[in-house]
């Protein structure tokens, strides 16, 4: 991926939680090959022993990419399941994505009815960004008589900006082969009237919810769908009333009570809600997060009062968490008490939101025209917080080139880098804003000092790497510095996208499209879409190269890159091209 500046610092004001698949079931014992195989003269000879004992040994010792193939070769010799499982099992724990898909695949072949590799197969294209492949692998897994959870499915394809249309034309598909009474007729109804609300198709879905709630009334889920619904319509009576219902058939389920309060909220009935929340609070008990959620949803509605209320006995606690000061001092900013939400701001400690913190506070004094004041704050924070000094400065440099006044950002970080010459973020910050002034040979300088003081900062190996391998030039470093980078973070997917595109320069697109997918997967960025558009069209798969391009241009209001591919390969808008 592209080297650029720290991201934009973020107020994050949302709590999030997901629900995974495991990869599989416990392994069961080892079958014992000798039941299934031929005589020893003909079956375990000593070639089938050692791959056997091989894979085990291999296994205890950690070496699990050895053990995977071991099992795959015993499996293969004596076409047992269980072998292939273990294969399976030994493969995620390689962190090898593409020896688990293999032993994933082996296994359903060997075990076509089982419904754990269906799982395995259904969780790995998840990870790679594959959604298509992910609903088949669970429509097949439905069909088997397994726990598909469609609706699960398509409210974590939904959460995670998955792009939709295909999905629900394929659940409306699915759907039509299955009779009303049939078990798992509920579940993907459900999934596809989630995808119609997601999609805009809202009276498809309420249609569809109409019908389910005649044949199953009783259904607490279909309630909870049907408040979700009204509530995303800003219809807060029928959340009220859908919510009522559901709290009905399931008192127990906290989800009712939730929608009930944001019911109220949205009629306007405060006390209500506040109601409502007192008992969510009574049944979990003094939960620090729920408050917080809580305060959060009354701040969404206007109502900063019982949002005080709730945050007050938490700045109380000997354990206050730091999001509760970010969020004081937000209520106090908006009520134009200028000071006293500066006292909150520099409450928070180093940690995940300080930044967010101090950000705030700057922007508060700058917004009053006292931005030499949000200056001298800054200064006094570095001062107060040494460990957090080059974060400081950072935001200080972003908040320069926000006002235009560039120079001064670039003398401060000269400046700072002189008394601090060790300090790899300010460093790769200097490069970064050469980088993108266009001065390569300043940025290559920065990276390369970075890199002498600290040889494995990952970083800096991939954003030296990238920008070779994106020039077309000394692709072997490239080759040297993006695999460091890699062996230092698999995961991280600018990295990955970075491991991708050089495989593409290097005239090897097969090898980069798991890259790409992986990246795009993890982080679904217009510059990894257009790699993974341009390494598709390469291939040839031009209907997948469309489709990824329909979704990145609904997506992504600003796409520099895409608009760069598609001014250099206008076939891609052209439906007549194959």
């Amino acid at each position: 991926m592209p080297p650029r500046l720290l991201p934009p610092l973020l107020l994050s004001t949302l709590l999030a939680a997901c629900q995974g698949t495991p990869f599989t079931s416990p392994a069961p014992p080892l079958a014992d090959p000798l039941a299934s195989a031929p005589p020893v003269t003909r079956g375990l000879d000593a070639e089938g022993l050692a791959s056997l004992l091989t894979a085990e040994l291999a296994g205890q010792r950690g070496d699990y990419r050895r053990a995977t193939e071991g099992y795959l070769s015993a499996a293969e010799r004596y076409g047992d399941p269980a072998l292939v499982e273990r294969a399976a099992l030994a493969a995620r724990f390689s962190e090898d994505m593409s020896l688990l898909e293999e032993a994933a695949r082996r296994w359903q072949e060997q075990a076509p009815e089982a419904q754990g590799p269906l799982r395995l197969l259904a969780s790995l294209a998840l990870q790679r960004g594959d959604w298509e492949g992910a609903l088949e692998a669970r429509l097949a897994l439905s069909e088997r008589g397994g726990e598909g959870d469609l609706a699960g499915f398509a409210e974590l394809a939904i959460e995670q900006g998955a792009y939709l249309p295909p999905l629900r034309e394929r659940l409306r598909a699915f759907l039509e082969t299955l009779p009303t009474e049939a078990p798992r007729h509920h579940d993907a109804a459900l999934a596809t009237a989630l995808l119609e609300a997601a999609s805009g198709e809202r009276l498809a879905a309420e249609a569809r919810l109409t019908r389910l709630a005649e044949a199953r009334p009783n259904d607490p889920a279909l309630w909870l769908l049907r408040a979700q619904l009204a509530l995303e319509a800003e219809d807060g009576a029928g959340a009220r009333r859908a919510a009522r219902r559901g709290l009905a058939l399931a008192p127990d389920d906290s989800r009712f009570t939730l929608a009930l309060a944001q019911a109220e909220l949205q009629l306007g009935r405060v006390a209500a809600a506040e109601a409502q929340t007192d008992s969510l609070l009574a049944y979990h008990g003094e939960h620090q997060e729920l408050r917080l959620a809580l305060a959060r949803l009354y701040l969404e509605h206007d109502a900063p009062a019982p949002a005080r209320r709730l945050l007050l006995p938490l700045i109380d606690a000997d354990d206050t968490p730091a999001p509760a000061y970010l969020l004081l001092g937000g209520i106090a900013a908006a009520e134009g008490e200028v000071d006293n939400a500066l006292l909150y701001y520099r409450q928070v400690p180093p940690g995940e939101v300080f930044l967010a913190a101090r950000l705030q506070a700057v922007r508060l004094l700058d917004e009053a025209g006292r931005f030499d004041e949000a200056r001298d704050l800054l200064a006094e924070e570095r001062r107060r917080h040494p460990g957090e000094a080059s974060r400081l400065a950072v935001l200080e440099v972003e908040l320069l080139d926000e006002r235009e006044r560039s120079a001064e950002a670039t003398a401060l970080l000269d400046r700072l880098l002189m008394r601090h010459p060790a300090d790899a973020e300010l460093r790769y910050l200097r490069a970064m804003r050469a980088y993108q002034a266009g001065e390569v040979a300043a940025m290559e300088a920065d990276l390369r000092e970075l890199l002498r003081r600290d040889p494995d900062n990952a970083l800096a190996l991939n954003a030296l790497g990238y920008t070779y391998a994106d020039e077309n030039r000394r692709l072997d470093e490239a080759e040297r510095l993006i695999t460091r980078a890699h062996e230092l973070a698999p995961d991280n997917a600018a990295i990955l996208d970075s491991l991708g595109w050089l495989r593409y320069r290097q005239g090897a697109p097969e090898a980069a499209l798991p890259h790409l997918e992986r990246a795009y997967a993890l982080m679904p960025d217009q510059e990894v879409a257009a790699h993974l558009i341009e390494v598709l069209w390469a291939l040839g798969r031009h209907d997948e190269a469309r489709a990824r391009l329909a979704e990145a241009l609904e997506r992504f209001a600003t796409r520099p890159l895409i608009d760069d591919l598609l001014q250099r390969q206008p076939s891609l808008l052209d439906r007549d091209t194959p």
